[in-house]
């Protein structure tokens, strides 16, 4: 019988953040996006490491350059839906961005 309460607890307590999230989602469309632009920047991360193991710099110079396009449209996005918590930590990003870009020599 305990194991059919927790069960059930734990199912409903889904529902609850499932329409939450849900109702966030359409509260705040903004958000939506920027977490997909922040998504796009980790999968051009990826693409990065593989064109430097090819060793095809000015690919990785073009990949870094929109890398900082995707996380500078995710923070203003961040902005614009009141998270600015995740804004600031993109700053952290960008930092490491532009370090990535100067040991590349791509400025």
């Amino acid at each position: 019988m305990r194991h059919a309460h927790t069960h059930i607890a734990l199912g409903i307590l889904g529902i609850v953040a499932g329409l939450s999230f849900a109702t966030t989602a359409i509260a705040r469309p903004a958000c939506v996006e920027a977490r997909q632009k922040v998504e796009e920047a980790e999968a051009l991360r990826f693409q990065v490491k593989q064109d430097m193991r090819l060793g095809d710099r000015g690919r990785v110079c073009e990949t870094l350059d929109e890398i900082g396009d995707r996380y500078n449209d995710a923070r203003d996005a961040f902005d614009d839906c009141g998270e600015g918590v995740v804004a600031i930590d993109l700053r952290s990003e960008l930092r490491q961005l532009r370090i990535a870009k100067k040991i590349n020599r791509c400025d």
